[in-house]
């Protein structure tokens, strides 16, 4: 997974511990390793799930002040690149702690931090309820004027033009001060669905696309798949395995001619029984 294709111009990796030590050393493997070649590491606090927080990794280590601060110090310290950083509102939804955790973060004065990466809901909320972009933008401008700004990224419930326009340039758009929420916008579920999202977003359009061209995807999907792991029978089991997990999202895609509202709703689903042809 740390392999770099040829095309991509931007590439990163996420880590998710609960530990200072693991986390330096990880990042002393990628340093140290000439054939990985990254632009960013992300650090991974915003996962919701029982196993990973059970572990103090993913949202719980919002929660740890002395740990994330000695797994910051060691990537900032060991990594040439950027890091960011992944969180969530809180750990609760009535007790945000996001604008606490990122003055905390600025205050320590780490070079290397990249940006702030915020999902829009608790780690108690999981992926229930709508992102809560007023707050994300809140936490943007709540940084210390007289120490370096730390680019706050918003994520959550982004999937289509109309939805980052509504959630992220209207407080771009709307912010007189210097440290305002950023442009740039994390994409999750959204591109797990329509891989096509980013092209909506940078054309502001609403794409119809056809079930051949979703289906030219899934080619390519296992194409890259067994180029990528190899084509005997690990590698077929890698590409079988990632590809059953990419469906689980994409299989909740309703096609645009199909819906009475445009855009579909993240939580929005196919209706039962549907029925539809094509040209396949």
């Amino acid at each position: 997974l740390l392999k770099r294709h040829s095309s991509e111009d931007v590439f990163g990796v996420q880590i998710a511990t609960g530990h200072a030590d693991q986390y330096t050393r990880v990042a002393e493997l990628i340093a140290n390793e000439p054939e990985i070649e990254v632009d960013f590491v992300d650090m991974n606090l915003g996962c919701p799930i029982d196993l990973v927080c059970e572990k103090g990794a993913g949202a719980s280590l919002m929660l740890r002040e002395r740990k994330l601060k000695g797994s910051v110090e060691g990537l900032t310290k060991t990594l040439n690149c950027p890091v960011t950083i992944k969180i969530r509102t809180g750990w609760n939804e009535n007790e945000p702690i996001a604008h606490k955790l990122v003055q905390t973060i600025q205050g320590w004065g780490y070079d290397g931090i990249g940006a702030v990466m915020i999902h829009g809901r608790s780690r108690l909320q999981r992926y229930s309820r709508l992102a809560n972009w007023d707050y994300i933008a809140e936490v943007a401008k709540c940084q210390a004027a007289n120490l370096h700004q730390i680019p706050v990224i918003g994520n959550g419930d982004l999937f289509s033009y109309t939805d980052y326009e509504q959630n992220v340039l209207k407080h771009v758009n709307d912010c007189d001060d210097s440290n305002c929420l950023s442009p740039t916008a994390m994409l999750g579920r959204g591109s797990l669905i329509k891989p096509w999202l980013p092209t909506e977003i940078k054309e502001r359009r609403h794409w119809d696309i056809s079930a051949t061209e979703r289906l030219d995807m899934l080619k390519d999907f296992v194409r890259f798949g067994l180029e990528h792991w190899g084509s005997d029978q690990q590698g077929v089991n890698y590409t079988r395995r990632f590809l059953l997990e990419w469906i689980s999202f994409l299989h909740r895609y309703v096609p645009v001619g199909m819906l009475e509202v445009i855009p579909q709703q993240m939580n929005q689903r196919p209706p039962n029984n549907m029925c539809g042809r094509n040209d396949l």
